[in-house]
């Protein structure tokens, strides 16, 4: 039976209105998300100053970069004289690809749900004062290709679920009081060793099959 050509506009209609709807649900769930991050974080040069969460979406505050389709894709905060602490609601950035958040004053600790963020390819903490243990869940990153985590306040083992991250190229957790020892498998293959050093409790390179590795933790 054929459709009415009204009917047909209609159905159209409606299916671009429930996709832009979807949209604009996701931008703001994505807007929310980073103004709970604002809220937990101490701005003393307003930086932060045009993240309005009465908008439609966060694409058009500074700092944020997003796609054609208004999903967030940087977070752009290096060196912008910030503290505070991160939010889980991080997590919610389902197409995030770099979160730059170097040499600041940021304190706590790093949220697990940071591991939601599949789309993640740089995850930059460095020069903090994050503590804490390095989260497992950063293992399900699969697009990772930097994570710098250096110069913090970070203990605790080099979680072997980095391991399986095929895509990772740079790995620098020096400066921080990790233990353990350091895995040679997958990646780490290639990352240098100073990359991992002033951890005064973190051993050697891991001898496979020999011992755990986290003797000491």
């Amino acid at each position: 039976m054929a459709v009415a050509p009204g009917v047909a506009a209609r159905t159209l209609a409606l299916a671009v209105a429930i996709g832009l709807l979807a949209s604009l649900a996701a931008s703001n769930s994505e807007g929310d998300a980073l103004f709970a991050l604002r809220r937990s974080l101490s701005d003393a040069d307003n930086v932060l100053e045009s993240w309005d969460p009465t908008l439609v979406n966060p694409c058009t505050w500074f700092h944020i970069t997003c796609n054609q389709d208004n999903r967030v894709t940087r977070v752009d905060l290096g060196n912008s004289n910030l503290s505070g602490h991160l939010v889980p609601e991080l997590g919610k950035l389902e197409h995030l690809q770099y979160l730059e958040l170097y040499k600041n004053n940021i304190q706590g600790t790093i949220p697990a749900e940071l591991g939601n963020l599949k789309s993640l390819i740089s995850l930059d903490l460095y020069n903090n004062n994050v503590s804490g243990t390095i989260p497992p869940t950063l293992g399900e990153l699969k697009s990772l290709v930097f994570l710098r985590l250096n110069d913090n306040k970070l203990t605790g083992p080099i979680p072997r679920e980095l391991v399986g991250i095929s895509s990772l190229k740079v790995v620098d957790v020096s400066r921080n009081n990790l233990c353990g020892t350091i895995p040679t498998s997958g990646p780490f293959e290639h990352i240098p060793l100073n990359n991992f050093e002033h951890n005064p409790r973190l051993e050697g390179p891991e001898l496979q099959g020999l011992a755990t590795y986290d003797t000491n933790c």
